[in-house]
């Protein structure tokens, strides 16, 4: 099967979704597909660096509007599209033109159940993107249950949804790691701290806010704990950068931008706890890699991230401070043997999301695009 994966809309720094689209790269070529990666021009090294087995077609547009314009009116008729057997657009979007089989992968539906969380202009867009999608599609590929189900409620007419959860890498996050304190030494950071991670990119939805006002009475009970946020800055900002440089504990909170991905595993095992506060996500991939690493996780219930880490999370009701900080202040106080076994049970949890089954799920949705 000859397949085009769309890859321009990854960032130079991928996370998250385009972190499922590095992995997707990386590993259909080794699952009998003959897969060309359809990249932004001037991108097309890193991924010849990503996938080596795959080919390379540097055809759509750098600038954001330009490339969607490109999509929507000439990428379905170009010699890629013309040639693929199956179109996988893999961010919720697909061209408009064109008679190849498309998949395409919806990752969440809060542009239409929360659109506060994200800029208007992307709202509309996305909306328009997912409805079309939904029914044009010959096969729509869902990271979750939770995502297929508000698929089924949402989006009439839809094309037949494959669940395929996010994989982790079991063998790059795991719960021991021989150079941890050299690496993180590496980036100026200090293994001797006790401090809680958060990993995300910076938002409204990532609950960043609650996680600050829990902090302020995690930091007054215990002095010397710290708070380490990694991650991207996003949109919506103002209001986190407000409450950082006015925060009683600013002095223990630490900022430190995108992590790559050799010191993100050390970075995780060496804290006391992941929290991970989202109010909503499509997965929640920090939660998997955190419980990879056999690191306690803190995070939302009622949330896919529920889904993700079922018993072995201290859940906490999406929004509340007053629950986080609780559930903070309860796992700095866990014993040694606790901790030892809670790491095992987040190991035994994650070891049932693999790369390989997610590629497994998507082979399903190609053939169901091509009538097989």
């Amino acid at each position: 099967m000859k397949l085009a994966l769309d890859t321009s809309a990854v960032p130079d720094q991928p996370a998250g979704a385009g972190r499922y689209v590095v992995e997707l790269a990386r590993r259909l070529p080794g699952r009998g597909l003959d897969t060309t990666l359809v990249t932004r021009k001037g991108d097309d090294a890193r991924w010849r660096e990503y996938s080596p087995q795959a080919t390379v077609a540097p055809r759509v547009p750098s600038a954001r509007v330009a490339r969607l314009f490109y999509e929507a009116t000439r990428l379905g008729t170009s010699d890629v599209a013309r040639a693929a057997d199956v179109w996988h657009g893999p961010h919720y979007t697909m061209p408009r033109r064109g008679t190849t089989p498309s998949v395409v992968t919806i990752h969440d539906m809060t542009f239409f159940t929360n659109p506060e969380w994200h800029e208007r202009a992307k709202v509309a867009f996305f909306r328009r993107a997912i409805t079309y999608a939904a029914v044009h599609a010959r096969a729509i590929v869902s990271v979750s249950e939770y995502t297929a189900r508000l698929i089924d409620e949402l989006l009439e007419g839809h094309a037949p949804v494959v669940v395929a959860p996010l994989g982790v890498d079991l063998d790059r996050f795991t719960i021991e790691g021989a150079d941890d304190e050299r690496v993180l030494r590496e980036h100026g950071l200090d293994t001797q701290v006790d401090y809680f991670l958060f990993v995300g990119t910076f938002e409204p939805r990532k609950g960043i806010d609650v996680l600050l006002d829990a902090f302020t009475t995690v930091a007054t009970e215990h002095p010397l704990v710290e708070l380490w946020l990694a991650g991207q800055h996003g949109w919506g900002v103002s209001e986190v950068e407000g409450r950082l440089a006015t925060h009683p504990a600013s002095a223990r909170i630490r900022r430190l931008g995108f992590v790559p991905d050799g010191a993100l595993a050390p970075l995780l095992r060496a804290s006391r706890a992941a929290v991970y506060p989202s109010r909503g996500e499509g997965f929640g991939l920090p939660v998997l890699e955190a419980l990879a690493c056999g690191v306690p996780v803190v995070t939302s219930r009622d949330t896919v991230m529920e889904e993700v880490a079922g018993s072995c999370a201290t859940l906490t009701a999406a929004g509340s401070a007053t629950d986080l900080s609780r559930a903070m202040l309860e796992l700095l106080s866990q014993s040694t043997l606790q901790r030892v076994q809670s790491a095992q049970r987040g190991r035994e949890r994650a070891e049932q999301f693999t790369w390989a089954r997610c590629v497994d799920q998507h082979l399903v949705a190609y053939h169901l695009a091509r009538g097989e």
